[in-house]
């Protein structure tokens, strides 16, 4: 069965749901609501033969399309730095400027799900209906060995995965202040850890650092192949 009729397939028997393939690599994404999340994981693998969950992962859709970054072709070299402050790139106390497009619906949780008997991958995918507190599903009365990769999403975007057995942060500090991989989190992060010795303990402040935006690699269209192109079309306008 190829991407499309496999679709098909999933398209039928969850009507609800949203299917997209992403061609050519047949890449397929079954989108549902929060409160089918856990009915339509634990149907792909009772009855799609889906044995294992290989990663949950959470998404931050805040900002998602919007870029920082000019591509155009320019005279300036890559030394422009980022103007303003889009998500992630303010100070201790601020927000981000532009949250332009703020999302109707900004967290998910994602879930990649591999099929030995029929060598076949599917994406299964649910946003979090609320913002303020995003809670869905756990997957670990399905698939066990999901439990750390819940709490890393859990600690790394504050989703909440309901009926979890043990969910808490797993990679950050216990006394961490926030979710590190939100858009809205501070590049340079929300609190700094010291040793105060007057105290003799260690103590969580404010960063004291200004955030600092480093230039990334970027491409651009390079102006010389626009130029040659247009000699070229010259060219063969004089031959004529």
């Amino acid at each position: 069965m190829n991407a499309s009729a496999y679709a098909d397939a999933l398209r039928a028997r969850f009507p609800n749901a949203t299917v997209t393939v992403a061609l050519p690599r047949g890449e397929t994404t079954l989108e549902v609501s929060a409160e089918e999340w856990l009915g339509a994981a634990r149907a792909l693998r009772d009855e799609f033969g889906f044995e294992q969950c290989v990663d949950v992962s959470g998404v931050d859709y805040l900002s998602y399309g919007s870029d920082e970054w000019d591509t155009d072709v320019s005279s300036e070299g890559f030394s422009r730095g980022v103007e303003g402050k889009s998500a992630g790139r303010f100070v201790w106390g601020e927000a981000p400027n532009g949250a332009a497009a703020a999302p109707e619906r900004r967290y998910a949780a994602v879930a990649h799900l591999l099929s030995y008997q029929h060598n076949r991958r599917v994406r299964l995918k649910a946003f979090a209906p609320n913002d303020d507190l995003p809670v869905v599903a756990s997957l670990t009365s399905i698939w066990p060995g999901v439990n750390w990769f819940e709490r890393e999403a859990f600690d790394l975007f504050g989703i909440v995965f309901d009926g979890h057995p043990d969910l808490r942060r797993i990679l950050t500090d216990y006394g961490f202040v926030g979710h590190p991989f939100r858009k809205d989190f501070p590049l340079i992060g929300n609190v700094e850890v010291r040793y105060d010795a007057d105290k003799k303990r260690v103590v969580y402040e404010p960063v004291s650092i200004e955030p600092r935006v480093g230039v990334p690699r970027v491409i651009r269209d390079d102006a010389r192949y626009q130029t040659a192109t247009g000699e070229a079309a010259q060219r063969a306008e004089v031959k004529k």
